[in-house]
């Protein structure tokens, strides 16, 4: 083919499917994530500097990667449709199935960066996810800051700037200007107050939210405390709109339902346990080798899972690692203690 055939030939447009679910990082350049619908544009700024890594977390949470699909087709595809629809991912599905791993995996695969965790509890709020603002620290260090201009001690000290009292929560964090998105992991959102998964409609839809504290003060811009280690952010004028949608992954553990006009907002992913072989492989990655006897121990844990018990992966890894310490019969009062890693969770005993 002629250099001339080659520049005129059409070139393919890159996949929707983005994410593959292996858990490799990327190699050089991260994926191009598809563009959003044009109705899931956003035009935040100033663009923030990129978001640190966290590889502790990400190994803490997948093990060493071992290749192949972590995931099972239509998960993966469900995936990808939230990433090019730019809509929240809302994962169902029984405890320890790895629901919330899944953020981290797909941090991982698509070189986004540390995950926000956001726990939800009951007396979690919209606000608290957001921002907070200390306002009591405000006053005393305005007041200290007077008391030494006034004795001549500190006179040539500046006044505490609005900025250093506000920190961004993981939800606020995940809302300013990236070039990238972050991705937002809101767990367990099922235990939260009621009036919660309402709260968020507004800021889902429209990817921005203002600080009144910062409003009123009527500044330009102003930095302030991110949810990121030793982070911090530059905010205009009072107001954080993203420049790409985040990509937000909430689990529940289906302890309710949630209002149709929040579950409309989302994407819905129910997640089935693992089969065998991606058991063992999860095994593997987190044992970074693969231990003698395992085969028998996963079968007895797919055997409890057929049966109809409530079984987590976190147990099956603890009865592995403890099946590979040296001196442990798996007999006898070994075999009481295997028993007890792999009890049912549904019986609350």
């Amino acid at each position: 083919m002629t250099e001339q055939e080659s520049a005129s030939r059409p070139v393919a447009p890159p996949s929707w499917r983005v994410f593959h679910a292996t858990g490799r990082p990327p190699a050089g350049e991260p994926p191009v994530l598809p563009s959003p619908p044009p109705w899931r544009t956003f035009s935040g700024s100033p663009e923030q500097q990129p978001p640190p890594d966290d590889a502790q977390s990400a190994l803490r949470r997948l093990g060493a990667v071992q290749g192949g699909a972590q995931l099972r087709d239509e998960e993966i595809d469900a995936v990808n449709a939230a990433l090019l629809l730019r809509r929240p991912l809302l994962i169902t599905g029984p405890p320890g199935v790895g629901k919330s791993t899944l953020a981290y995996l797909i941090a991982l695969e698509l070189g986004l960066g540390r995950v926000l965790p956001w726990s939800i509890v009951s007396r979690t709020t919209l606000r608290g996810g957001l921002y907070e603002y200390d306002a009591i620290g405000r006053a005393q260090a305005i007041a200290a800051w007077r008391a030494g201009a006034g004795s001549g001690t500190d006179a040539r000290g500046d006044a505490p700037e609005l900025g250093d009292f506000l920190t961004l929560g993981p939800l606020g964090t995940a809302l300013l200007a990236y070039r990238r998105p972050r991705v937002l992991l809101v767990d367990e959102l099922d235990k939260s107050d009621i009036d919660l998964p309402n709260d968020l409609l507004h800021v889902l839809e429209n990817g921005c939210y203002d600080i009144p504290e910062l409003v009123r003060a009527g500044e330009g811009d102003v930095s302030v405390f991110t949810d990121d280690p030793h982070g911090r952010a530059v905010i205009g004028s009072g107001r954080v709109e993203c420049a790409e949608f985040p990509v937000v992954v909430i689990t529940s553990n289906g302890e309710r339902e949630f209002p149709a006009a929040f579950r409309r907002r989302c994407l819905p992913l129910e997640m089935r346990p693992p089969g065998r072989e991606q058991l063992v492989s999860i095994v593997v990655s987190h044992l970074r080798q693969r231990p003698e006897g395992i085969e028998e121990i996963v079968d007895d844990f797919v055997r409890r899972l057929d049966g109809g018990g409530t079984q987590s992966v976190d147990q099956l890894l603890n009865a592995v690692q403890l099946t590979t310490a040296h001196g442990f019969r798996a007999d006898g009062e070994g075999r009481n203690l295997i028993e007890m890693l792999l009890r049912d969770l549904s019986k609350g005993r």
